[in-house]
């Protein structure tokens, strides 16, 4: 073999090289993301599917996510507003501390993924806050009695059996026939008072919260898909916060100081982006739509 053609050699399969100038930890990230957003994609779509199937008994989220620390009256959908601004600022940080790395500027990496990490750590502290009052309910509750679970705010919410109506400071309420009432609540019910009210009640078949059995807002299956689907993004918003928190040590430490680079911050911040970015998707699936 010649020289020419050895190096011709070297040159093709030597190494050392990519294409897109991104090196192979950069690029196998990109191929865990790319995985991990098929996954995302196919447990968004099948809540789509049952959330269209089931359209006559699916909650409005408005209606179920509606509390707000330090407010007493209802607050629809603000809270959830607020945790979603607080994980993209999280996002725009991350930009700053990969950009900061990129002049080598120690300080200012160190800044920035300070703020993203309490970024994140609020974004997983209030989906704990959420968690709670959607497992603990309101403070009314729902009916079970016989055929799906009723409602109690005055919405449709079955397509069989008895509705119910009812509000705590009266202790009245109303059943109705499901056949009597294609549309809108209609007159012609049965009311209940008082005592009787009191008795149905007693009964031990009104539904508190939400579970992967019981849903006190509509069906069971908006809770299941609810609790796995934000659990499953919320556990990468926790991962996202441990690896950051590494990396926010190690640049304490000067360790990419040593390296000459601070790729690894580039690398958790392609995570942090996609976690961001996933959670529009879910944002707009579980409380736009």
């Amino acid at each position: 073999m010649s020289h020419t053609e050895e190096l011709d050699k070297k040159e093709l399969w030597g190494g050392g090289t990519s294409p897109f100038n991104a090196g192979y930890g950069k690029l196998m990230m990109w191929f865990f993301l790319m995985s991990d957003a098929l996954s995302f994609t196919g447990f968004l779509a099948a809540y789509g599917f049952y959330r269209h199937n089931f359209s006559a008994t699916w909650p409005s989220a408005e209606n179920v996510f509606t509390h707000f620390p330090f407010v007493d009256h209802h607050q629809p959908l603000l809270y959830v507003a607020l945790m979603t601004f607080v994980l993209i600022m999280s996002s725009v940080t991350m930009v700053l501390a990969v950009e900061a790395g990129q002049r080598m500027n120690k300080k200012a990496v160190m800044i920035w993924m300070f703020w993203t990490i309490i970024g994140g750590l609020i974004f997983v502290g209030s989906q704990a806050w959420e968690w709670m009052h959607f497992i603990q309910g309101t403070e009314l509750g729902a009916f079970k009695l016989g055929i799906g679970i009723v409602d109690v705010h005055g919405t449709i919410e079955q397509t069989q059996g008895i509705i119910c109506q009812w509000t705590d400071e009266t202790k009245t309420g109303l059943l109705l026939p499901w056949r009597e009432i294609p549309g809108d609540i209609r007159s012609g019910f049965i009311e209940l008072k008082g005592d009787e009210l009191a008795a149905a009640l007693a009964s031990g078949n009104e539904i508190y919260g939400a579970n992967l059995t019981h849903n006190e807002y509509g069906h069971p299956l908006f809770a299941d898909f609810f609790f796995f689907i934000t659990g499953f993004h919320g556990t990468h918003v926790f991962s996202g916060v441990v690896l950051n928190f590494i990396i926010f040590v190690n640049v304490i430490m000067g360790t990419y100081e040593k390296r000459g680079h601070y790729e690894m911050v580039e690398k958790v911040g392609l995570y942090w982006h996609f976690v961001d970015l996933v959670w529009v998707f879910v944002f707009t699936f579980f409380y736009l739509i």
